[in-house]
């Protein structure tokens, strides 16, 4: 496949009007030394990229795993940036680039405080409300939650999301969990200038150890849960754990909501420096006295492949909703968002009236747990969670509105954590009737390799298990339809919501949700109308 033929990367969003900031007030408030003249130079924005950057911008260079960032201040010259900020060896590496340069120690820890002055989002600016949510599972769900239910209520909102980015109704696919600081920053003050009220803002553990969410201090911050991820990033559990805790300290947020159903929410409360309240679900707790102590208790009242209804009891009354995806963990993560809103400020009374004018949450959730199929045939479920936690809480809702069988189809990335491959398939097999194995993104592995590691953990858990091996995905997914039929279920877990596979570094185009209606479609099922961009040709 050719580069062209890859999904292109979502733009970076700035204000239309960017302020005017004069580079000889930054270069005084940041810089430890200046080469050039930053006299009478006018500056409107600031950025990583050079591909993203506009006239009038400065160009922050930052060094690399492989290159120095400065190896493109020509080409930062050449685009209009009007100086270059970066460490000691940039500066050197960027001496003939023709542009001032403002040399400070660590160009990546100041970056958002750069960001913060440029676009006047900082935590003394006027600014919407912020919500930001963290934990290894449902940080996705309880943002868009949490914009759906602002929406009801008739709140202007903003979203950054894994999934998505949105501005007052304007939608548009995101690139990180949490961008870069001088995006995020740009993402606020574009929101500011829209009159947005309220903004959900998912922070993963790499945002706050790279210094992405840096001069911005939070309304609300929520926590889920912690379980096994991202150890490629993280020496270990309680390194991972700590990376998360920088969200609970006062600089970062005004007050926080816990929810208690993990066993790392009560060291949240624990080691949290700011107020906190908390939310618990006891049927799925760890620790279920634990969950039925919290501020808000969840109670489990139906569930259904349309959703699951749920009733929770707090301080301010008690609710009962339903929340349009199933699982009692999407139940929590629905509480979870109730009680940060609360605690932002919005009356209980105003809330309760929304969910019951409406019959219940009105949210979109891209690629959790979505069902894409019709009312009739095997229930499909594309799904983004990627994690033997994620697998077991899923698998276990799917189970339980399921009369007939379930089928596991999911696969691993490669150059990503390696050490939950064995559990994710153990996890797969046991909650399952029938496994099918593919491929996810491979990236620079074998993909062979990596399903051969699935399949050998899926044998040792349950050497007697129905488990089948399909590559691609394309073709995985029709041989799943297939294994299946009325009554019974398919869970697709991993790709979610996204719309490419990354294939030795290339993005090849890609739809779980899109190849899973084509699938059941050519089986003979009466599919729905798809919600969701498709990234390549209709098949006619």
């Amino acid at each position: 496949m050719s580069m062209e033929q890859q999904p292109t990367l979502p733009p970076v969003l700035r204000p239309a009007n960017p302020p005017r900031r004069e580079l000889s007030e930054l270069a005084s408030l940041f810089a430890r030394s200046v080469r050039g003249d930053v006299e009478g130079v006018a500056l409107s924005g600031i950025t990583l990229a050079t591909a993203d950057l506009r006239p009038g911008e400065a160009f922050v260079a930052i060094r690399g795993v492989n290159r120095h960032g400065a190896d493109f201040a020509k080409t930062a010259a050449e685009k209009g940036a009007v100086a270059v900020i970066t460490d000691q060896a940039g500066a050197d590496i960027a001496a003939d680039a023709g542009l001032p340069i403002l040399i400070v120690d660590d160009p990546r820890g100041v970056l958002g405080a750069l960001s913060a002055w440029v676009y006047g989002t900082g935590a003394e600016d006027p600014l919407p409300l912020l919500f930001a949510t963290t934990g290894t599972n449902g940080k996705t769900s309880v943002s868009h939650l949490l914009e759906g239910i602002l929406d009801q209520m008739g709140v202007v909102t903003g979203l950054s999301s894994t999934a998505e980015r949105h501005i007052a109704g304007e939608v548009i696919v995101s690139r990180l969990t949490t961008p870069e600081a001088s995006e995020m920053h740009a993402l606020l003050a574009l929101m500011r200038e829209r009159e947005v009220e309220a903004v959900a803002v998912e922070v993963s553990a790499q945002a706050l150890s790279r210094h992405r969410v840096d001069g911005i201090r939070f309304d609300v911050a929520g926590f889920t849960n912690l379980s096994h991820d991202h150890l490629d990033d993280y020496a270990d559990m309680e390194e991972y754990f700590e990376a998360k805790l920088p969200l609970f300290r006062p600089d970062r947020a005004v007050r926080g909501v816990v929810c208690l159903d993990s066993s790392s929410g009560a060291l949240v409360v624990e080691r949290s420096e700011i107020p906190v309240v908390t939310v618990g679900t006891p049927s799925i707790a760890a620790d279920a006295d634990a969950a039925t102590q919290a501020d808000w208790v969840v109670v489990i009242d139906d569930e259904r492949t349309t959703g699951t209804t749920f009733t929770m009891t707090g301080p301010a009354g008690t609710l009962t909703t339903t929340v349009p995806v199933i699982g009692p963990h999407m139940a929590a993560n629905a509480a979870l968002a109730i009680v940060m809103l609360l605690e932002g400020g919005y009356a209980w009374d105003r809330i309760v009236e929304a969910l019951q004018r409406d019959g219940g949450i009105h949210a979109y959730l891209p690629g959790r747990t979505q069902l894409v199929s019709g009312a009739r045939g095997p229930a499909v479920f594309v799904d983004f969670g990627h994690s033997p936690d994620a697998f077991e809480k899923t698998l276990a809702a799917v189970r339980r509105v399921t009369p007939g069988k379930v089928l596991m189809l999911f696969g691993a990335d490669g150059d990503r954590d390696a050490s939950k491959r064995f559990d994710m398939a153990r996890t797969a097999v046991e909650g399952s009737d029938i496994l099918v194995v593919t491929d996810h993104h491979p990236r620079f592995e074998d993909p062979a390799s990596i399903r051969a590691t699935l399949v050998e953990g899926a044998r040792r858990a349950r050497p007697d298990a129905e488990i089948h091996e399909y590559s691609p995905p394309e073709a995985a997914i029709v041989a799943a339809v297939g294994l299946v039929g009325d009554g019974d279920a398919i869970l697709w877990a991993g790709p979610g919501h996204q719309d490419y596979r990354d294939i030795r570094g290339v993005r090849t185009p890609y739809s779980a949700r899109e190849l899973s209606r084509r699938a059941l479609k050519a089986a003979g099922w009466p599919v729905p109308e798809p919600r969701w961009p498709v990234p390549y040709p209709d098949e006619d």
